[in-house]
């Protein structure tokens, strides 16, 4: 299994959908709290339009919600941005903060169950979402360096 990890700022509709059929994706795990994004630019990453694009280009869809970090754990985050001046949107990396927060909080997080559920799905080449540009802005980056560690899946991000 590969794995591989994307955002959706700054990315059109049509350049992330592409992204997604160049790589080859075949089952896309979508690791967000909520499944909306506001406002039109990325209307088409709200759950049900992007089930649909999925769909019509045969990729899987799985939700993993108790991967998406707690609304602690983003609330400390966005506290540590505001003391160091940085927006959301234009954060390179995660703090220490999250990073903690978030590894704590998926410490008993059953990834063999996760294995075998991508496994049983026919997954082979797997791609990790949430909304930020930079996977080491995200927790993505960290569920998908998990992965690595435990069962040696590469890892690439998009």
């Amino acid at each position: 299994m590969e794995i591989f990890t994307i955002g959706v700022y700054g990315s059109t509709e049509q350049e992330f959908f592409k992204k997604l059929v160049e790589n080859q994706i075949d089952t896309f795990c979508d690791i967000r709290q909520r499944r909306g994004v506001r406002g039109s630019a990325y209307a088409f990453v709200n759950s049900q339009r992007l089930q649909a694009k999925l769909s019509e280009k045969g990729i899987k869809y799985s939700y993993f919600q108790d991967l998406s970090p707690t609304k602690e754990i983003r609330e400390k985050q966005k506290e540590a941005d505001k003391r160091n001046g940085i927006q959301k949107k234009d954060r390179a990396k995660l703090g220490d903060v999250f990073i903690n927060g978030y590894k704590k909080h998926i410490a008993d997080y059953d990834f063999d169950a996760l294995v075998e559920k991508l496994n049983d799905m026919g997954a082979e080449k797997v791609v990790f979402f949430c909304v930020e540009t930079s996977a080491y802005a995200c927790h993505r980056s960290i569920v998908a360096e998990k992965l690595n560690k435990l069962y040696n899946f590469p890892v690439i991000h998009l």
